[in-house]
């Protein structure tokens, strides 16, 4: 995005006028916008009509009695490009292309489309492909469907790929107010770190909500994300669709295990996105976080009238990573006197049906168990439908002693109904007046709690850390043409050179394996050692703990024999000796990969032999600190095992952060040729670790 298309996209959030072009879809957007009660002109541009959608039309761009800040454009594609150069010569601030028939069509759709952003110019052209724009901040609705909003001064910003779901989700019952709905189509000229620098800097926006297939540009994407963390606007993200993202060779076991969907989840991490799998999902937690806050903690106090739904919230809360801390003695003792008799003192709490209503009491109860000190609090109620009950005397009661306590208390709070349906306008906007979130169906509520808390928990860290910690993203360099895979020593020797320890070996040949086995000490392991052989296990290429000089003879032997059966081009008499390490506290794979959009990845994960199958991995976007670092090897199911698991011997977890970080940062030394590396296994000691077996890929003309 140009200078003057980012002041032009300005020009198109913020419209003082507007026209639309085409027909019917046309017409229809013109209707919208003057039932949303825009205040401004909004013109017709047609040469077959006078009026258009009940306002004054223009047989062409020229005729326009001024410069439109914003236009929807509905006409057939063969006549865009025209019309944009008209437009732009009109200098008219945004387009928003409605019209199909570009890129999503092959290549003479792509020309085209290449030829629309060359007259577009320093315009801002959203789409084309696209279903519009909503900006129910300036009343501006550049959109041809039915869709539900009203004007609001602040609201939820939603960038979607899929234009239809754009239209869908402002459908909801679920007392959710957008600001804008930016349908990005093809993605011609704008893209959405194009429209997210441009959301963080309106004060109009409280949070973001993305449905996305795919990043263009991945720097410039965690600069936007970076500012919307420093700013408190959350960002809640559903990513679709699987796509091919610019792996040049994938031999490594790292490259297995850090596809398309694991960088994006690693970049989502590493900025505090918050990442769902439905649309649902993303209601319900951007509805959360904008009206109740987000938790600095994972520490829930639930209240139900219910024996059932406690032990639901308890159950499906603590799979998603709640925790409902139980009264302390104090207050337990508080409660047991409160509470009637039929009541067992608890967290999640069934206050039983005598307090149900009674707004005299109930407070009491509520304030009593908030004061052991929680991070957020939740009650279960649902709501019969106003056609079935006259009032909701008990409900509403119930619903006004929680707002006023949890008020009280400063903390996050919601109201969830079991069923979806189960809660009625009046009682969601009752609730939102007094600061709780309506969350409709109690599983989506506690995962959207749950999002929330592990948002407001990792930003606060981030944000302590950001003096230390590079959240954003490097410029990610190009890579010449040609990969070369490196045998295992060569690939050894550099990481020797870089500091990172490798096992006693020497090279040799088969003649002399036995007497250089001797030398270097048993027990032994002997490696045939050629480029052609990057898994050495499934060719046969390795022998391991052998213990005297005819072991060794006879390992040669047979590896040669196996490795010449199943991939002779790669037979060679060089073998790689080394002393056996025996007793590791662990074993881990670390492995960097390069890819074309997001630069360097770390891959950290279990090690050995069942790696793939296994697949307890973390990937990290480079560069990486300590903090990151020490958190991914934390999650790894084999964590527990390097603080000494049922009195093993325990590896000192320092030393290994900054093994892994003199690692990584030998990948980027060297950024511009390495293609991948790969340590499998990585023997973790109580006090070093060794790079047991190493596969090291470069590029072989590599830009400087």
């Amino acid at each position: 995005m140009t200078p003057g298309q980012g002041e032009n996209l300005k020009r198109l959030l913020s419209p003082r006028s507007i026209a639309c072009i085409g027909g019917a879809d046309a017409a229809f957007a013109i209707r919208c916008c003057m039932e949303a009660g825009f205040n401004g002109p909004v013109w017709g541009v047609n040469p077959r009509r006078d009026t258009l959608g009940g306002q004054p039309c223009f047989p062409s761009v020229a005729a326009l009695p001024d410069s439109p800040d914003a236009v929807f454009l509905a006409i057939p594609a063969a006549a865009c490009i025209e019309t944009v150069v008209a437009l732009r010569d009109k200098k008219a601030g945004g387009v928003v292309c409605f019209t199909a028939g570009f890129g999503e069509l092959g290549e003479s759709g792509k020309a085209s489309e290449r030829q629309m952003i060359a007259a577009a110019g320093d315009m801002a052209l959203v789409g084309p492909n696209c279903s519009g724009l909503l900006n129910f901040v300036k009343s501006a609705p550049l959109w041809p469907f039915h869709h539900r909003g009203t004007q609001v001064d602040k609201g939820i910003a939603l960038i979607t790929q899929s234009g239809m779901l754009g239209n869908t989700l402002t459908l909801n019952q679920r007392s959710l107010e957008f600001s804008y709905v930016i349908s990005s189509g093809n993605q011609a000229m704008l893209g959405i770190e194009d429209y997210l620098e441009a959301l963080v800097q309106d004060p109009a926006v409280t949070a973001i909500g993305l449905y996305i297939e795919s990043l263009g540009d991945i720097p410039r994407f965690a600069d936007a994300a970076v500012d919307c963390l420093k700013r408190g606007i959350p960002i809640v993200v559903q990513k679709a669709g699987s796509s091919e993202i610019g792996s040049r060779l994938t031999i490594t076991h790292t490259g297995s295990l850090s596809g398309a969907d694991e960088l994006y989840q690693a970049l989502f991490d590493r900025l505090d996105i918050i990442r769902v799998t439905s649309p649902v999902m993303m209601l319900e937690t951007l509805k959360f976080l904008t009206i109740s806050g987000a938790p600095q903690g994972t520490r829930v106090a639930a209240f139900t009238c219910s024996g059932g739904d406690a032990t639901m919230v308890a159950d499906a809360g603590e799979r998603c990573g709640l925790t409902f801390p139980q009264p302390t003695n104090a207050v337990a003792r508080d409660l047991e006197r409160r509470l009637p008799d039929i009541a067992t003192v608890s967290n999640p709490l069934d206050y039983t049906t005598p307090l149900w209503g009674d707004e005299q009491k109930l407070p009491g109860v509520l304030r009593s168990m908030l004061s052991d000190g929680y991070d957020a609090a939740l009650m279960v109620q649902d709501f019969p439908p106003p056609d079935l009950a006259t009032d909701n005397m008990e409900y509403l009661a119930d619903t006004r002693s929680f707002i006023s306590v949890t008020s009280q208390a400063g903390i996050p709070a919601a109201v969830a109904s079991c069923l979806p349906e189960n809660l009625d306008k009046a009682a969601r906007d009752m609730m939102i007046a007094g600061g709780v979130a309506p969350l409709q169906g109690v599983h989506d509520a506690l995962r959207a709690v749950s999002y929330a808390a592990c948002y407001g928990s990792s930003r606060a860290q981030l944000l302590s850390l950001a003096q230390e910690r590079e959240l954003a993203m490097p410029k990610v360099t190009g890579m010449g043409d040609g990969v070369e895979v490196l045998d295992e020593w060569q690939g050894k020797k550099r990481l020797e050179a870089a500091g990172i320890p490798v096992p006693p070996g020497e090279l040799t040949n088969a003649k002399l394996a036995a007497a250089t086995a001797a030398r270097i000490g048993f027990p032994v392991a002997v490696k045939m050692v050629s480029a052609g052989l990057p898994h050495k296990t499934e060719m046969g290429a390795i022998k391991t703990d052998l213990h005297a000089p005819d072991e060794v003879s006879a390992a040669v032997a047979e590896i040669r024999q196996s490795v010449y059966d199943r991939a002779p081009q790669a037979t060679t008499d060089v073998f790689l000796i080394e002393r056996m390490i025996t007793a590791p506290v662990a074993e881990i794979l670390l492995g960097v990969r390069h890819d074309a959009k997001f630069g360097q990845a770390l891959v950290l994960a279990s090690g050995g032999t069942l790696v793939e199958l296994v697949r307890d991995s973390v990937t990290l976007l480079l560069p990486a600190d300590r903090f990151a670092v020490s958190h991914a090897l934390s999650s790894l199911k084999i964590s527990p095992l390097l603080d000494g698991y049922r009195g093993q011997l325990k590896c000192d977890r320092t030393m290994l952060v900054e093994r892994i970080l003199q690692f990584a940062d030998f990948a980027q030394m060297h950024r511009n040729e390495l293609v991948e590396l790969d340590i499998n296994p990585l023997m973790i000691g109580p006090e070093d670790v060794v790079a047991v077996d190493v596969l090291l890929s470069i590029c072989r003309n590599a830009t400087s």
